[in-house]
């Protein structure tokens, strides 16, 4: 068949500096790095990516890259690689030219997986699976590449809206989720990035006061095969396969200019757009994992193995393999990706899944290792939003508080703490103290600001607010995994039914309960992070990990949107108003000379021996500047009250000259007009909170 297809058209050298398929307006430049194989080809194929019609070797080998130059290839071409090389496992090499292989370059891959035995490089019938050899060609069911002009991306008078950290408020969801059931979409465009960059979806955004949008992974991804066997799909997305390209399945009838046109919707609006990506591992699994594209172009790169065995992968991530970004080649294609979303598309930031992996060097986690260095000095990356998830399950991978000066983090420990705090755990009061003020006691060092914890009560992975309040245990028998899955330290709390109730008490107590984990999450210092469809108790039926779940349980039903649920979306509204007028509601440095003090309920200031009372848990935080603000339409000094027991406090409010205190928020009575206060202690109602200025 190679032989077949042998070419006679002219092929020049190229350049080996432009790493994938570059169009110059004449021809298309190939470059792919491979340090050991011996030859590579690139394969070009039909309109419709189903007949390979030509095969071209590679005629240059230049510091590792092989590479080459085609006169007349253009646009739209479909492509893919095969490498040759030696088939070693038990040395770390898995070449085998049988296997259609993506470009880790590749803007744009058409198709899917059609999954088959075909796509491993072993023979499935051997007793040793990895060790054998597949001579099984799999490119009937490989996606293909695509060349494309990345001179047409029109970006017009797009603005990247440059919010502050100290100002930014996170919005994590969803494309498919959030647009596949709103009735002023298009039905086209349901599930699309132009879906989300449609008026109403922006607008929503934008009048809950958050000021950045942050997507579950948009990088191609397949469907596994163990979960298309069971009906299910790849829903959230962590399994990339493509770190330039887009998930073909958000693509509309635009093409790759949807996503440009969704980008520049969100900063027309002042929105930044905020993207999760995966780059700690692949979706070629482990030694028994499919050859898609990185296994089989150069391996013991790509991934790192077991020392003494690279036939195995160190399993960090708990996917099966992880990536070597400790290899030169490997950083720099995880830099270039993050350059190409940032110029070429337009994006404000990025969330590094696993992000403890992007540290690791061959003797662990290190913040001063070789991917930390490069962003931080990189004159692009080191300029835009960079939130690290600060674990994996490696050795040492418990890193929240230890990523380098710059980063932001997802705090967990906020995150367990104030669950735990309105649930009425006993003997977290102190903790709970550390985290509304912007967890000082991790991140205040460096020069470090409160902005670097981003705090989350709720995200993608876990409960949604709804279910944290209206389930014991989770629910995850939709995966097909016997419950199995899923963490089952939740911290929630059901208050009396597992579940929907008519019980008009209990769903009274979960209102408020919803209220007063949105209120403290607004109104504790950090990067505050509200995870799409909160803000309207959203539910996905207990589940509390719905990573494969395409369907009602992950998809936002507008339509089922009651009058409580509306409600909560007018108080978030509220909070994050307040949160944006008032500076003193989200101080940008540990070194602004706030005043913080915490009060007990009898009026005085909290001492050891309350501090120590492990069965309090009422307490009073006292914010104000040494002078009050010039403008007076800002707040000099606020008052918030918390109370998580089940019954009522009397709180003794400080004394104040001049006016006395008035309630802004009453989580207990959130419609309730802000009016001064009677004379004599407050009466602070059960499992609530009060902002007072």
């Amino acid at each position: 068949m190679a032989d077949r297809m042998a070419t006679t058209r002219e092929v020049l050298p190229g350049d080996s500096r432009a790493l994938g398929a570059t169009w110059d307006g004449a021809g298309t430049n190939f470059a792919i790095f491979s340090s050991k194989a011996e030859r590579v080809e690139l394969c070009l194929f039909d309109a419709k990516g189903k007949r390979e019609v030509e095969r071209i070797t590679l005629p240059e080998y230049t510091d590792e890259i092989w590479h080459g130059y085609l006169p007349g290839v253009g646009p739209g071409t479909l492509y893919g690689y095969r490498v040759h090389g030696p088939y070693a496992p038990e040395q770390g090499h898995r070449f085998n030219p049988n296997k259609l292989l993506l470009d880790p370059y590749a803007r744009e891959l058409i198709g899917d997986i059609k999954w088959s035995p075909a796509h491993f490089g072993y023979r499935l019938s051997a007793k040793e699976k990895d060790l054998s050899f597949s001579e099984r060609d799999n490119a009937a069911g490989m996606p293909k590449c695509r060349v494309i002009d990345a001179a047409a991306q029109d970006w017009g008078e797009d603005q990247r809206p440059q919010i502050p950290w100290g100002q930014t408020m996170f919005y994590e969801t969803h494309v498919r989720g959030m647009t596949q059931l709103h009735p002023a979409i298009p039905p086209e465009l349901r599930g699309k990035f132009e879906g989300l960059g449609q008026k109403a979806i922006v607008d929503y955004v934008k009048s809950l006061g958050v000021t950045a949008i942050e997507l579950l992974p948009v990088h191609a991804f397949p469907d596994d095969e163990h979960l298309l066997k069971k009906g299910l799909k790849n829903y959230w997305g962590y399994n990339t396969m493509g770190f330039f390209a887009p998930a073909s399945r958000y693509i509309g009838p635009q093409g790759l200019a949807g996503f440009r046109n969704m980008v520049r919707a969100f900063h027309d609006a002042g929105i930044e757009v905020i993207l999760d990506v995966v780059y700690n591992h692949t979706a070629e699994g482990n030694e028994l994992g499919p050859t898609l594209s990185f296994k089989g172009i150069d391996n013991y790169a790509y991934y790192r193995t077991m020392p003494g065995q690279p036939r195995y992968y160190i399993n960090d991530t708990g996917t099966g393999n992880t990536f070597n970004t400790s290899h030169p080649r490997v950083l720099q294609l995880v830099m270039d990706s993050l350059r190409y979303w940032t110029n070429e598309m337009h994006v404000d930031g990025f969330r590094f899944d696993l992000g403890t992996i992007l540290g690791r060097e061959p003797n662990g986690f290190d913040q001063r290792g070789g991917y930390f260095d490069a962003m931080g000095q990189d004159p692009v990356l080191s300029k835009v939003k960079l939130i690290g998830e600060p674990w994996d399950i490696g050795p040492g991978g418990y890193q929240v508080g230890g990523f380098p000066p710059g980063w932001a983090e997802w705090n967990d420990k906020y995150r367990d703490t104030v669950r735990d705090y309105w649930k009425g755990t006993e003997g977290v009061m102190r903790d709970f103290a550390a985290r509304l003020t912007g967890s000082g006691d991790i991140y205040d060092i460096r020069g470090r600001r409160p902005w670097a914890t981003v705090n989350f009560i709720t995200a993608h992975d876990g409960f949604t607010l709804n279910d944290l309040v209206s389930y014991n245990d989770k629910h995850n028998e939709a995966n097909g995994e016997d419950n199995r899955d899923g963490h089952s330290d939740n911290r929630s709390n059901n208050y009396g039914a597992e579940g929907p109730t008519d019980d008009a008490g209990i769903r009274e107590v979960r209102e408020r309960q919803k209220r007063n984990l949105l209120a403290t999450l607004l109104l504790s210092h950090g990067t505050p992070m509200v995870l799409g469809g909160d803000e309207f108790g959203r539910s996905q039926g207990g589940n509390n990990n719905a990573y494969c779940q395409d369907n009602e349980i992950n998809w936002f039903d507008w339509q089922k949107i009651g009058d409580a649920d509306k409600a909560l979306t007018d108080f978030l509204r509220k909070l994050t108003w307040y949160r944006r007028e008032q500076p003193i509601l989200h101080r940008e440095s540990f070194r602004d000379g706030l005043i913080i003090s915490w009060l007990n309920p009898g009026g005085g200031e909290q001492t050891e021996e309350h501090w120590a009372d492990a069965g309090a848990n009422t307490i009073g935080l006292r914010l104000s500047y040494p002078e009050p603000p010039q403008n007076p339409a800002l707040w000099g000094e606020v008052l918030i009250l918390f109370n998580a027991h089940d019954g009522p406090v009397p709180f003794v409010l400080p004394e104040r000259e001049g006016n006395a205190w008035k309630p802004i928020i009453d989580t207990a009575n959130p419609d309730a007009k802000s009016e001064g206060l009677p004379e004599g202690p407050l009466e602070l109602p059960a499992r609530s909170l009060m902002l007072l200025v």
